[in-house]
Parts: structure tokens; sequence; C-alpha cells
């Protein structure tokens, strides 16, 4: 049976998407089977993988219609993508009675056919995320070593612990990952030693620097190991996906 990771954030801007994508493809290409569940409206980690969402084929259409949408493959990972019209999915379901569990119920169709699925959360707390977290096994937190960061992790964990209370009593938090890492700035090493301090090994000793290769592949519908494998962005992610690996085994 397959895991299914969450990567979630609710604050835009900190290496989410770039964070699932990448990982998601290194994971796969070190030979485990690997779906990534694309369920932010923006649908950037289809389309930083290539993968356009035809009409009738994305993920809201799983989660609001019950319709069994077709995988589309990709040379790194499967993926189920989304499209806008996710974004109004957060009201059409708020009334059913499983509102909670409608993307669980569209993954368990796949759990045991992956190593590991992976799941885009939108940035923001509302229904999806918590569809998303009522799904997963663990939380994976891509976080910005900046000032603000840190109260949006607060209200990031609150919302774990609650799910965990009320929704998915076996949620946790698989780990946080330190994005647009810049280690001249004293800031972003106040930050870490922060969040170091808190949360002790739940952080990854991996961090993701700011690379404009990593800003630039998606534009290329590729993940970074395949548009510039020796860029820092590169070595980055396959280091992470070592460690995320050997607490996976």
């Amino acid at each position: 049976m397959g895991k299914i990771i969450a990567v979630a954030n609710q604050k835009g801007g900190v290496g989410k998407t770039t964070t699932c994508l990448n990982l998601a493809c290194c994971v796969a290409a070190m030979g485990k089977k690997v779906l990534m569940c694309d369920f932010d409206p923006q649908g950037n980690a289809s389309s930083g993988l290539g993968v356009l969402a035809a009409q009738g084929e994305s993920i809201y259409d799983a989660i609001v219609s019950n319709i069994d949408i077709p995988l589309k493959n990709t040379k790194w990972c499967d993926v189920l993508p989304a499209d806008i019209r996710l974004a109004s999915a957060e009201q059409e379901i708020a009334f059913m009675d499983d509102r909670e569990y409608r993307l669980k119920n569209v993954l368990s169709k796949y759990k045991d056919s992956y190593d590991f699925i992976f799941i885009d959360c939108p940035p923001s707390l509302g229904m999806l995320t918590l569809n998303s977290l009522a799904a997963a096994d663990t939380v994976l937190v891509p976080m910005q070593c900046e000032y603000y960061a840190l109260e949006g992790l607060s209200l990031l964990v609150n919302s774990i612990r609650m799910v965990k209370k009320k929704i998915n009593p076996a949620i946790d938090i698989e780990g946080i990952v330190l994005t647009m890492y810049d280690g001249r700035t004293n800031l972003t090493i106040q930050v870490a030693e922060e969040i170091k301090k808190h949360f002790g090994g739940k952080v990854y000793k991996t961090v993701i620097p700011r690379n404009v290769r990593l800003s630039e592949a998606p534009s290329h519908g590729l993940p970074i190991i395949a548009y510039d494998r020796v860029s820092k962005g590169a070595e980055a992610y396959k280091s992470l996906t070592n460690e995320f690996l050997a607490k996976n085994k």
C-alpha cells in the first residue's frame, strides 16, 4: 500500500509546487512508482510536467461528479491533473455529506498501485486543503526562510492538529523543507535556527537554494533533473530525495 504525502503551505510563493513536482519526479527516478495529484486550481504542477487537462478529465470531475478520469502518463511519473474549475469545487462540495473525504475517496482507488502519491495543495487552508489533509498519511511543508513564514507555519500546524483530532487521526508531519535558501543573509540563518529549535528532526538537512534554473524548468514542461541535471537546484532535490527515501525505507 502506497503512502500519501500532502505538500502544503497556505502561504503562496514558497516553492510548494516546485518541491512537489521535483520531489515526485526524483523519487520516481529512483525506481519508485509515483503518482502526483495536482490539487491546486492554478494547475502549475500539471503544466510543469507538460500536462494540460482536457475538459472532463481533471481532478475536479473526480471529486465533484465521481467521474473516473484517465491518468496522464509522463516520462517521470503519472499525474492526476487540475484545472481552473477546481476553484469552484470549494463551494460545490461544501454541502455534500462526505465533503472532507472527496479526495480521499478518489485516491483510495490508486493507493495500492503506487509507492508514493504526492498531493500539491492550494496555497490556502480552505476545503481543498482540508480534503488533502484528510486523504494524506503525512504532510510535507516547504518553507521559505523569512519572518512571515514562521507565522504561517503555526497556522498550518494548528490546522494539522485539528484534522488529526477530528478527521484523520493517523496524520503526521513528514518534514519541513527549507526553500529559497540564501545562507548569506542573517535572516535566513535565524529563521532556519528557529524552525530547527521547534521541530528538530522533522527539518530536512537538505536545503533548496534560490536557483534560476529551478524557475526556468516549469516553462519547458520539465522537472529540474531533466532540464538541467547538474544545476544547484537539481543537486538539492536529488539530495532531498535520498533523505526522503532514507526516512521511508
